[in-house]
């Protein structure tokens, strides 16, 4: 229970934040059957389906303690921000974390044909040998798990897919 003058702002956030999260989901099932996703939309996706949760969180504790509409917004901001850092960082170590230490299995985005930030950013810099590799590896319906993953990773780090993502 709120005491705050803020508990309709609050419950305001609460319900638009269920609805990008949902539409974020979306986004994400629909990038399953594209080629053409880019990485302004891919991280739209992110910041819908991640990243507006842990925003929402923070603003609606600074709402509850009657924090400024500026500080509420600030933290809102801050929560975004990480929501999509966080995101990014879940991507990259999907590829390179030491699986023992990550707690799921390595390459699972790689399996799925996810688009993530390391696969957009490797079709944007890839030349057209490397971009038909990728294409090919994703068109494949039978293949050998380890086999996918460990190429696809070659590809990612003959690009400097970790650095750029470190870098973002």
């Amino acid at each position: 229970k709120s005491s705050s003058d803020n508990l309709p702002a609050m419950i305001r956030l609460f319900s638009q934040t269920a609805l990008e999260v949902c539409e974020g989901q979306q986004f994400d099932m629909d990038f399953e059957t594209r080629f053409d996703v880019s990485i302004p939309e891919y991280l739209n996706m992110i910041r819908l389906k991640t990243a507006v949760l842990l925003a929402c969180s923070l603003k609606i504790g600074a709402l509850a303690a009657n924090a400024s509409e500026r500080e509420a917004d600030q933290l809102y901001d801050f929560g975004l921000n990480l929501g999509i850092a966080f995101q990014l960082q879940d991507d990259l170590l999907d590829v390179f974390a030491d699986q023992d230490k990550f707690g799921k299995k390595i390459g699972g985005d790689i399996v799925l044909n996810k688009k993530t930030f390391l696969l957009l950013k490797a079709l944007e810099l890839g030349d057209d040998k490397t971009k038909a590799e990728i294409l090919s590896w994703i068109d494949k319906k039978e293949f050998d798990v380890n086999e996918k993953v460990q190429c696809v990773t070659e590809i990612y780090n003959g690009l400097n897919i970790k650095k750029i993502t470190e870098d973002s």
